[in-house]
Formats: C-alpha cells, sequence, structure tokens
C-alpha cells in the first residue's frame, strides 16, 4: 500500500462540513479555502470518492514546489515520480489556472508540465516516439497561487454531485453536494418529518433519504479512477463492500417534498425511483401557503425562488410573507431556507435565529435558520 495526500475540494463556506467527512471516514485532514487536504492509502481514494457528500472532487497531489520561471517549472515538474501514476498508455490532458503568480500564462504553464510529464516517461518507458494515449484517463492539473505549483491528478472523473440518479432537472438546479450541506447543517434525524415546500426535480428530499439511510451518495456511478492498473479492483470493491453493510436500508423514514410545478413534481418523482427511493419519498403538487400538518419537531430545507429575474420580485416577495405566516404556526419545526433574498427576515416576519453565508454556485446567499422548540426529553416523534 502506498501513500498518498490527497485533496477533497469544496465550495466556498463548505470546507468545514467536508473536513468533518473527511474525519468521520477515519483520516486527519487540514483546511484551507476551497479545500480539504488529508493523508491515506489506495482505499482513501475510493472511500473518500464513494462517501463524501458534500466535497466537489477527489485530487491527488503528485507534487507542489514554488517555480517562479518557466525552467523551473519544467524540471521539477519533470522530476516527480509520474511512472508511479501513468501507465505508458495513459491518457493525459493537462488542465491549469494560475493566481497571484509570476506565471501568468496558463496555456504556456499547461504546455510545460505536459512536455515536462512526457519527457520523464519517455525515459522511463524507454521510448523516443510521442504517446498515443489509448488507455485510462489522468486529468492532471497545474495550480498556481503565489508562485507555489500544485500538481495533481483527478480521481474523480466527473464531480461528486453526479450521484446518477438525476435523469432531469429543472431550469436552476440545487447541486447535489450543496443539498446534501443544508440537511447537514440541520439538526435532522432520519426519526423525524423531513419537507422541502421547493422540491424542484427532488435533490433535497433524495439526499436526505441517502443521508436517513446512510448510503453512500456514490454507490450508484463509476469514477475514473477505477481504470487506474495500480489502484486494484480489489481496493474497489472492499470499499463498495463497506457501502453496502453500512447501509440501513430498512430505516423508515418521513420525506416529503413539494412543488407549486406538477412538471417537476414528475421529475422529482422519477429521480427519487432512480434513486431507489420510489416508495419511501413523498411528492406532491402543492404552494408553500397550503402547507399543515399534525406531525411535530419535524424539519423544513427549502431553496425557494430567490426573485432575482426581472417581474419575479413581487411575486417571491409575497411568497416569503405566506411562508412566514403558514410556518409561525408550528413551533415545533425547525426551519432552514437558502436564499440571495437580503429582505427575507422583514418579509417572513421574524428575525432567524441563526444565518450562514453560502455560495449557491456563484450567488452569495444565506441560509437563513429557525430552530424550533426541543422535544421534552422522554418525547419520541
Amino acid at each position: 500500500m502506498g501513500t498518498y495526500q490527497i485533496i477533497a475540494t469544496a465550495a466556498m463556506g463548505l470546507e468545514a462540513l467536508v473536513a468533518k467527512e473527511v474525519r468521520a471516514l477515519g483520516y486527519d485532514c487540514q483546511v484551507e479555502n476551497g479545500k480539504v487536504i488529508f493523508t491515506g492509502d489506495e482505499s482513501a481514494i475510493a472511500r473518500s470518492n464513494l462517501w463524501l457528500r458534500t466535497a466537489d472532487r477527489i485530487k491527488i497531489i503528485v507534487g507542489e514546489f514554488k517555480a517562479y520561471t518557466f525552467d523551473e517549472l519544467f524540471e521539477r515538474t519533470k522530476a516527480l515520480p509520474w511512472e508511479e501514476f501513468l501507465s505508458e498508455d495513459a491518457e493525459f490532458p493537462v488542465i491549469g489556472r494560475s493566481h497571484k503568480s509570476k506565471l501568468f500564462s496558463v496555456s504556456d504553464c499547461q504546455a510545460i508540465v505536459k512536455k515536462a510529464v512526457v519527457e520523464r516517461l519517455k525515459k522511463h518507458y524507454k521510448r523516443n516516439t510521442w504517446f498515443d494515449e489509448t488507455g485510462a484517463l489522468y486529468r492532471i492539473e497545474v495550480a498556481l497561487l503565489k508562485d507555489t505549483a500544485t500538481i495533481t491528478i483527478d480521481a474523480s472523473g466527473q464531480g461528486l454531485h453526479k450521484r446518477g440518479y438525476r435523469a432531469e432537472q429543472g431550469e436552476a438546479p440545487l447541486k447535489e453536494t450543496m443539498a446534501a450541506a443544508l440537511i447537514m447543517l440541520t439538526n435532522w434525524h432520519p426519526d423525524k418529518p423531513f419537507y422541502d415546500p421547493f422540491c424542484g426535480s427532488g435533490t433535497i428530499p433524495i439526499e436526505a433519504a441517502l443521508i436517513g439511510q446512510n448510503i453512500a451518495p456514490g454507490f450508484n456511478r463509476d469514477f475514473v479512477s477505477e481504470e487506474w492498473k495500480w489502484l486494484p479492483s480489489k481496493i474497489w470493491d472492499d470499499a463498495r463492500t463497506e457501502a453496502e453493510d453500512l447501509a440501513k436500508y430498512d430505516q423508515p423514514l418521513d420525506i416529503t417534498g413539494s412543488d407549486i410545478d406538477h412538471r417537476m413534481v414528475k421529475i422529482a418523482q422519477e429521480n427519487a425511483f432512480e434513486a431507489g427511493f420510489g416508495d419511501l419519498v413523498q411528492f406532491k403538487q402543492m404552494q408553500v401557503k397550503d402547507f399543515t400538518t399534525t406531525k411535530e419537531y419535524g424539519v423544513i430545507v427549502g431553496n425557494p425562488p430567490y426573485g432575482e429575474r426581472i417581474g419575479e420580485k413581487n411575486a417571491v416577495e409575497a411568497m416569503y410573507r405566506e411562508m412566514g405566516q403558514v410556518f409561525s404556526k408550528y413551533d415545533t419545526w425547525s426551519i432552514y431556507i437558502l436564499t440571495s433574498n437580503e429582505q427575507f427576515e422583514q418579509l417572513y416576519g421574524k428575525p432567524a435565529t441563526k444565518k450562514r453565508k453560502l455560495y449557491n454556485g456563484s450567488i452569495r446567499t444565506d441560509l437563513y435558520q429557525y430552530w424550533g422548540k426541543k422535544p421534552p426529553r422522554n418525547h419520541t416523534v
């Protein structure tokens, strides 16, 4: 078994959540802007891909060094042990980014790193011709920050938000990773009722079901590193067996989503069926103002329209007012609403217990948290 430095990338504001997940897998980690860094063996690569609900992707660090000139970038990249990662037939495109660094031409940095890797591999594989690149994919990234080059290989392929269940989506879909984060920031447990009044394509309720039954979010998809020769299939088989063993498929759930648009309700039902929750998660067409329940101590998580489009503002503000009136009747429920509307608390009619700044894609938003009454100690939901 080797030891690797691994990066789990994270959306801004979610780093602490990703770190909590990494530690739950048994790995010590350090948190930096947009990423969580930890050390692990081959199984850590497989397990982090399968289990991390809020990370964007998993990368392996091949090397990190200062590079002030193109010569330094070339020589130090060439000195890295590429033959330990890349097979002779490897396909290895290079992408790049640069911030606050002397080497600011990304295209030049990419070309130099590519050339350095080729030179190293030519020597190792005793070739004097170019490589065909017909084999497994190893996407290399050179990231320059303040003249430090970090060179990584992407071990995920498609981003980790691609769980494999979303056949269709709406106009402004919430990423699965963000949906999972919203749920993990609440006080919800699988024995409590859960409701999403703006379910769209069903992402939040489906992610709640995955969390509720402790199902690894990557269980039903493939990862690019499954094709790598130095990552034996047994590693992946063992990681999937562990995920299967830890899943609680018999955990009962009370999860409902609703949407004003009947077409979205149909899409949500199809996506839930694809995720294996066809009977477990309920969806219905309904306006938020029509919400009623006799249940107690539930959790509401919603990502409503923000009212940023022309013509939407007034309707959205009216809906926020209705939401405040309806939800005020349920003082044992905890309510979590994500929106970019800075007037939300005034429109809702109540200041939040707590606010948390998050980025939904590139949109700066706040998660407004209204904590319900705690149940008595001997209470069961």
